[in-house]
């Protein structure tokens, strides 16, 4: 009938209520399927409930490298990549693990544009606005003692973009001394010569 209204899908309140009436049995049969439904499933799964094993981390870290084509010309897969890093920090809430997605995510575009040469405008907006995430992970309370982790390879970025036009060379610059400032200042703060009024952390 044309004048049929399409079906709607269930809200998520409808889903809780049916599921509050699941027993044990029911509910692991149900992550189950989810797990076995498919492979972002299963990174999920595997992220939210082993957050520390390498292994989770490294297969989103994958994900995101397949988004960046190495073989032939093709477009790269920045909402793809990008969603990944998303699904992980939902999953993890892993400050140190989500950083290290997203400067995956740099890197990936930062090779796919040294390869492929200059690209367009909203690429380089894309990896900006990573690398503004990046910036403000890196100098917040929680993130800034992590820099060290990351140090070596957002130096290498700094090297590899140097001469990347679209102002993305720059960015990555500012955003690379902006984190070893903020780390540098937290350092001096929290050495054992600094005093009390010097620690602003």
């Amino acid at each position: 009938m044309p004048n049929e209204k399409p079906a709607k899908a269930a809200t998520w309140s409808q889903i809780k209520n049916q599921l509050k009436d699941f027993n044990r049995q029911q509910l692991l049969a149900l992550i189950k399927d989810l797990h076995d439904y498919s492979a972002q499933n299963r990174d999920f799964l595997a992220a939210r409930f082993a957050p520390a094993e390498s292994a989770a981390l490294e297969s989103y870290r994958l994900r995101i490298s397949k988004c960046f084509p190495t073989r032939g010309f093709s477009d790269p897969k920045l909402r793809e990549a990008r969603a990944a890093i998303r699904q992980y920090q939902k999953a993890t809430s892993d400050l140190s693990g989500t950083l290290d997605l997203m400067i995956a995510f740099v890197e990936g575009g930062t090779r796919y544009t040294n390869e492929y040469g200059d690209l367009w405008e909203g690429f380089y907006d894309s990896l900006a606005s990573v690398l503004g995430e990046i910036a403000k992970h890196l100098t917040s309370p929680e993130g800034v003692p992590l820099y060290p982790r990351f140090e070596d390879r957002l130096n290498q970025l700094r090297r590899d973009t140097r001469n990347i036009g679209w102002g993305y060379g720059d960015d990555v610059s500012d955003c690379v001394q902006l984190c070893a400032d903020a780390h540098e200042q937290w350092a001096r703060a929290h050495s054992p010569q600094a005093g009390d009024d010097e620690n602003v952390w």
